[in-house]
């Protein structure tokens, strides 16, 4: 492989493991999980 793809891999790597660990960041910030009483199903 080029450096160029080498490179090209990495930045791609980056932007989706850096996108997942935002996602789970955010997730574990805002995690306002209801109650079970609060939760209603409609079925």
């Amino acid at each position: 492989m080029s450096a160029a793809a080498i490179t090209m891999m990495i930045v791609a790597m980056l932007v989706i493991w850096g996108g997942l660990a935002a996602a789970v960041m955010n997730l574990q910030r805002s995690a306002d999980l209801p109650e079970p009483d609060e939760i209603r199903r409609d079925l």
